[in-house]
Formats: C-alpha cells, structure tokens, sequence
C-alpha cells in the first residue's frame, strides 16, 4: 500500500507540474505570437524590397556626406 500511496502522490504532483508548465507554455506562445505580429508590422519598413543593395548603399553614402557637410556648417567652418 505504501507503494500505490507513493506512486498516487507521485502522479498528483506530476500532474500538477505539468499543469503548471501547460500554462507557461500557452502564456509564452502568446508573447511570441504577439512578438510575430509586431515583427511583420515592422518588417517592411525595416526592408525595402524594391531597393537594390547598390542602390541603399549609394543613398547610405549621400546621406552620410550631407550629415558631415552639415557638421561641418554647425562647425562654422565652410561659411563660403
């Protein structure tokens, strides 16, 4: 009897503990399915699709030469 008694406590905790871990599970699946949905809203904005590699590096180096160019005026050093 001390067996059936052991093997009982046994499977109650067990399924407790699974219990416990089928809650965690489900909360955790709703943080990725929300993570997942605000990585598809930002997805495009992150990625232009439409743009080649040579093309964003291109607009990458204009843009970084007219930031300096305006450092250099916030500087006062091309007045002219």
């Amino acid at each position: 009897t001390k067996d059936i008694e052991h093997k009982t406590a046994k499977k109650q905790d067990e399924s407790q503990a699974l219990t416990v871990k089928k809650g965690d599970l489900e909360a955790t699946q709703k943080e990725l399915d929300a993570a997942l949905s605000y990585f598809d809203k930002l997805k495009p904005s992150c990625v232009d699709a439409g743009v080649s590699y040579e093309d964003r590096v291109a607009r990458r180096k204009e843009e970084i030469e007219s930031l300096q160019e305006a450092l250099r005026i916030l500087n006062g050093e091309d007045l002219a």
